[in-house]
């Protein structure tokens, strides 16, 4: 099974890649490394989920963010890669929360993006991570991902 049929398999869907909302690349190749730039929760209109996360009861819905930025980071690998399949190991995530001063539970909020990359390539999903809080983020975002990918040539 390749991974977007895993995924599709629980119902979540990569879309369509979009534009970088400044002057850099959604992404750049060193070799077999793909570094992909952060991405946050756009919904298919072209907003975010967004929010700042206060109280422990913000997790669910940090949690689903976190999963729709994965599938939007997700969508930049396709577009550098061709194919999902070519991905031979998830590297590094780092994953941005933005949230309180006195919110502590980022760790479980990006776990929606840790387990939407197990979900889509197995063990060679499972990575190094850190899970930090913002004050605040672009759009005004609840979370932001950003990857690095082993991937074939």
């Amino acid at each position: 099974m390749t991974p977007e049929q895993r995924l599709n398999s629980q119902g979540l869907l990569i879309p369509t890649s979009y534009s970088p909302s400044g002057n850099y690349l959604p992404y750049r190749r060193a070799g077999e490394l793909l570094f992909v730039s952060g991405h946050g929760p756009r919904r298919d209109d072209g907003t975010y989920v967004s929010g700042q996360l206060t109280d422990p009861v913000d997790v669910e819905a940090g949690y689903e963010a976190a999963r729709l930025a994965t599938l939007n980071l997700l969508a930049a690998v396709k577009l550098a890669v061709g194919d999902l399949s070519k991905v031979r190991g998830v590297v590094k995530v780092l994953g941005l929360v933005n949230s309180s001063t006195s919110f502590t539970l980022h760790p479980k909020v990006i776990d929606g993006c840790s387990d939407t990359l197990v979900a889509a390539f197995g063990d060679l999903g499972n990575h190094a991570r850190s899970a930090v809080g913002m004050a605040s983020l672009p759009h005004g975002m609840m979370v932001e991902v950003e990857a690095v990918f082993l991937v074939s040539e």
